[in-house]
């Protein structure tokens, strides 16, 4: 990125040597995302992240059919864009309903799809709680129910954590955001299976051969190539690795505390996160003491209107949606932050316990 910035570089439609330099540098980050998530060139178009290629997938596929299809613990994302829908007074949708490990069937999924089915969305991997859905046989269970619809994967979570191949997949659709591993933040794919024609959600000039409007944020793309080409020849093999053994070492270290429980899938999840149940405390003020201690977290619920929401994933799962801590590791993590954190948390929850008035 920083070489995109200190060389000349101009609107890569145009044909002045600026240009071409820009032009030649974005095919080539290109080649890097396909490379590394297993697609071709042509079917990598760049976004400003998931959620943009999210709607882009929501509302191109509208066109094909009145009717969407998702799972439960979707990203907001898929519901906030599906609901925008209701402007198309035909339009609706169908939830499939997932079990206590957030696990989506997908025999239900394919029994979701009916004749005006325009497209079935399935996270590859979950936002809170990191359960693996089984991609590849949602797929196969909702291809065999009806040929023509459409599958859409949010991958964002799961890219840069296990090996994605998009052909291997049988995915028409993939989201993808940079910055959820290392790439820089405002910029993303969604991979469009090679002959598929969806209607693009910003429309303008020709840019991403006119299937996303607007002048490409060149630096960006740079960082998203050069971030997929760093994961390459076995380095997400190990920082796999790595994230299992530190968020095993977390749950090792916590699991004797009182009112903590481990949610999501005890095997198909992803390496690198960890979402735990804290029994009758506040997730909020966990989170204020863990950061006073230094320790950056998450709670899978939302702050709005000074009231804790409760979490979606955590509702659908049947969990208790409202006290939750989500911590998750990467590549810069130490087996010492995870010492600190662990320290931190059981010292957060013993204190805000012993404040609890007695009986």
């Amino acid at each position: 990125m920083n070489r995109w910035w200190n060389t000349d570089h101009g609107d890569p439609s145009r044909l002045h040597a600026e240009a071409l330099t820009s032009r030649y540098e974005i095919e080539q980050a290109r080649q890097q995302v396909a490379d590394f998530f297993g697609a071709s060139s042509r079917e990598v178009v760049f976004t400003s992240g998931a959620t943009e290629s999210i709607a882009t997938s929501v509302w191109g596929a509208s066109a094909r059919g009145s009717h969407q299809v998702y799972s439960a613990v979707e990203h907001s994302a898929i519901q906030r864009s599906i609901e925008g829908l209701s402007t198309k007074a035909d339009h609706h949708s169908t939830v499939v309903r997932v079990d206590r490990f957030g696990l989506v069937d997908p025999e239900q999924m394919a029994a979701a799809i009916g004749n005006n089915t325009a497209v079935a969305h399935c996270q590859w991997a979950n936002h809170e709680v990191g359960t693996i859905q089984p991609v590849a046989e949602v797929v196969a269970a909702c291809k065999q129910r009806s040929p023509k619809v459409l599958i859409h994967v949010d991958a964002a979570s799961a890219a840069g954590r296990v090996a994605i191949n998009f052909a291997n997949s049988g995915a028409d659709l993939m989201s993808i955001s940079a910055h959820k591993f290392g790439g820089p933040t405002g910029v993303g794919a969604l991979l469009v299976k090679r002959g598929l024609r969806l209607a693009p959600l910003l429309a303008g000039g020709e840019q991403e051969r006119t299937r996303r409007g607007g002048l490409e944020n060149g630096a960006a793309i740079a960082g998203f190539g050069a971030a997929c080409a760093s994961l390459n020849n076995g380095k997400l093999e190990q920082e796999a690795v790595q994230a299992e053994t530190q968020t095993q070492q977390l749950r090792l270290a916590v699991q004797d505390q009182h009112g903590l429980e481990v949610y999501g899938h005890p095997n198909h999840r992803l390496a690198h996160l960890l979402c735990l149940g804290i029994e009758d405390v506040v997730p909020g003020a966990v989170l204020i003491a863990l950061d006073q201690a230094g320790v950056a977290a998450h709670s899978g619920s939302s702050c709005a209107s000074e009231a804790w929401e409760p979490s979606p994933v955590l509702e659908a799962m049947g969990v208790d949606a409202h006290h939750s801590l989500r911590f998750s590791v990467g590549w810069s993590t130490t087996h010492e932050d995870i010492t600190i954190a662990a320290e931190a948390l059981g010292q957060a929850l013993a204190n805000l316990r012993r404040l609890k008035p007695s009986g």
